[in-house]
């Protein structure tokens, strides 16, 4: 089988912390297409229309390995081709991303509350990826795990490209320890600590995830850390990481975490609406260092707004 050549690195720089996006030419044995141009069209029209991809060419938007592209060019597949998108206008998010710690090789960030961690769907600038990459000058870097979008605390990047791998490892093999706080309704029925075990389904285009009977998928041991009336402060301890696990299973035991838009009623609240934040925040992370060996322990600076002192969240 013929090996693909190696991927060229990309003539644009990042714009705005976010990568050119990357297209290669498929093959074309019809021969539909005389030149890139009316790939590009085919392939973009119903997108953003011919108009808007020759607005594009002719701005010299599109680039190849060798430069700018009219469009003009015989059709080649195998070529490839970058451009940058058009961003749509996002909400600025108007909290920091702290950082606890920095060195050659990873960087743990302090993750605000409605700051998605890389960019997906309508979040691509306001994100936690976008940000870092911009402030710290680090084009590179790139997340080994991901925070829900609603969910503040730890978040470990990883600065050069061949250590990503070692780190999202760590996740992947379930060897990192990772510590939660919430504030929920305290029920003194709820027998705590415990550990709940179910199988949690999460749908593409569904926004709450759910469980269903089968083997479980999903591990979390819950702790009532204290009491303040009918609020209590839950330590969290995961040992998965199915999306929205935490929030699922605190729901089911009747302990919805505070503010929670999703679980157990989905609201929709305005992209703008900071009033309320999640009452979540990942605030340990600990585990050996798959480069150098060493354990390393990482705490949140951040402390949920209903519950303590110092910087809230």
């Amino acid at each position: 089988m013929r090996r693909r050549s190696p991927v060229p690195p990309a003539p644009l720089p990042q714009r705005d912390g976010i990568d050119p996006v990357r297209v290669r030419l498929p093959a074309d044995p019809g021969g539909v297409w005389g030149t890139v141009r009316d790939h590009l069209v085919d392939r973009f029209q119903g997108a953003i229309g011919a108009g808007r991809v020759d607005a594009m060419l002719g701005a010299g938007r599109f680039v190849g390995v060798d430069g700018v592209l009219s469009g003009a060019e015989a059709y080649a597949a195998g070529r490839y081709v970058w451009f940058h998108r058009d961003f749509a206008p996002e909400v600025p998010v108007p909290f920091e991303v702290g950082i606890i710690h920095r060195d050659e090789r990873i960087v743990i960030a302090d993750k605000p509350h409605f700051l998605a961690t890389t960019p997906r769907g309508r979040h691509i600038t306001e994100t936690a990826l976008a940000r870092l990459r911009r402030d710290l000058g680090l084009p590179a870097l790139q997340p080994a795990h991901r925070l829900d979008r609603l969910t503040a605390g730890l978040t470990l990047f990883v600065v050069r490209p061949e250590d990503r791998g070692a780190y999202q490892n760590l996740f992947a093999e379930r060897r990192v320890r990772k510590e939660y706080e919430a504030v929920a309704p305290y029920d003194g029925a709820v027998a705590l600590p415990l550990t709940v075990r179910s199988r949690i389904v999460k749908e593409r285009g569904v926004t709450a995830a759910r469980e269903e009977a089968g083997a479980p998928n999903a591990e979390s041991r819950i702790e009532l850390v204290e009491r303040r009336g009918g609020l209590g402060r839950y330590r969290l301890l995961p040992a998965t990481g199915r999306t929205h696990q935490l929030r699922v299973h605190m729901n089911g035991l009747g302990l919805p975490i505070h503010h929670d838009p999703v679980y157990p009623v989905v609201t929709d609240p305005a992209p703008d609406d900071f009033r309320a934040p999640l009452q979540l925040l990942a605030g340990i992370l600990e585990f050996t260092d798959p480069v150098d060996g060493r354990v390393r322990r990482f705490e949140t600076r951040l402390r949920l707004a209903e519950w303590a002192d110092g910087p809230i969240v």
